[in-house]
């Protein structure tokens, strides 16, 4: 089987997902936030913090390009990773890309902590804005793109493999 690669605004539930996915299919899970922070040895809060969301970005490109998974894995990407053009097209060549969807307001809810969390944002953006910056680009991406409002984690694993499969 290829690889899934999981995009969608932080707090759609890609590391969650993602793991659930991947026990349930018996595939890899990798996190490629994960792998960043592994790399850098800070926490992805810290490294936007002291370099800043453009630096951040370069980091997120080389995580996506070190991924070396051929198949059989779940890869979760970081909220910003489709601003990586060469890491993205990258990671499509090896498997098919599944667009979480959240609606802006619940993601409002969700992320109540925006100033913590890790995410390359400029200073003073809100959740609406990042939403609508990004949201173009996941949607550029998606071979698939999947509500995840309604049902929980173990629905939401149930509609990626039903469309995957």
């Amino acid at each position: 089987m290829e690889n899934i690669i999981l995009t969608g605004m932080p707090g759609c539930g890609k590391s969650t997902v993602g793991v659930i996915l991947a026990k349930t299919l018996g595939m890899d899970f990798i996190d490629t936030d994960l792998i960043i922070q592994l790399r850098q040895k800070e926490k992805l809060q810290e490294l936007v913090d002291k370099y800043g969301t453009e630096r951040f970005k370069q980091f997120e490109e080389q995580a996506l390009l070190s991924v070396t998974a051929k198949g059989d894995t779940v890869i979760a990407t970081g909220g910003s990773a489709v601003f990586c053009e060469q890491g993205m097209q990258y990671l499509k060549k090896s498997g098919i890309c599944v667009y979480l969807e959240v609606p802006c307001d619940e993601l409002v809810r969700r992320l109540t902590n925006i100033k913590t969390r890790g995410i390359a944002a400029a200073k003073g953006m809100t959740v609406e804005d990042i939403f609508r910056e990004r949201s173009p680009y996941y949607e550029k991406y998606a071979d698939l793109r999947i509500d995840c409002m309604n049902g929980g984690v173990e629905e939401i694993t149930a509609r990626i493999i039903e469309a995957v499969m």
